[in-house]
């Protein structure tokens, strides 16, 4: 989902869901996986944005989340490796070590095709700001609930423990802008990865 925001003047929001029964065109094939791969938000900062972000996550709340996910946490220092490696690629245009982040088995090709362009369109991109967050209950419905691909439905085929955010701030001669991207990131044999979605099993 792609939400595009001017504070005070317009406001546009494509819809969380695409159909995709009718004939499809390759721009059609692809939007559905943005549901999955990412949210990306763009916004003026020319305006100074003043928000507040309230997240309350109980000790009850995070092991319900964990029992369903049958996981186990990484470890601060797993995940600052993770942030740290993948933000030194990005900045660094090293598709080839970003394409090292995502984890293909048993991924759908149009979806592979999908994640290493966000990720190469990002590439040498100043980042403001990377960390890995909890998952929210919504997030966990959102990762778990299969979804219409070109071929059919298509799941993570690995189950999230953490989200990755991203935000770029730019700066150029028309003014200043940031961007925010999510991916959704899973741990397989002890790495941190970044799940591409697949056929459901």
């Amino acid at each position: 989902m792609f939400r595009f925001a001017q504070h005070d003047t317009l406001a546009i929001s494509m819809p969380r869901r695409a159909e995709w029964n009718s004939p499809r065109s390759g721009t059609q094939q692809r939007f559905f996986f943005f549901e999955l791969a990412c949210v990306a938000e763009i916004e003026p900062t020319t305006v100074a944005a003043m928000r507040t972000s309230t997240k309350i996550f109980t000790v009850a709340g995070t092991l319900v989340l964990a029992l369903a996910f049958g996981i186990v946490a990484a470890t601060p220092a797993q995940e600052k490796a993770f942030t740290d490696k993948y933000k030194a690629a990005m900045e660094g245009k090293d598709t080839a070590a970003l394409a090292s982040f995502l984890y293909t088995q048993g991924s759908d090709p149009e979806a592979l095709e999908f994640y290493k362009m966000m990720q190469s369109g990002g590439a040498g991109e100043k980042i403001s700001m990377i960390e890995l967050v909890n998952l929210t209950p919504e997030d966990v419905k959102k990762a778990t609930t299969p979804m219409d691909g070109p071929t059919g439905k298509v799941c993570l085929n690995l189950k999230p423990t953490k989200k990755l955010v991203i935000k770029v701030e730019k700066k150029d001669a028309s003014g200043s802008s940031s961007s925010s991207s999510e991916n959704f990131v899973a741990e397989k044999d002890g790495k941190l990865v970044i799940p591409v979605p697949g056929p459901c099993k």
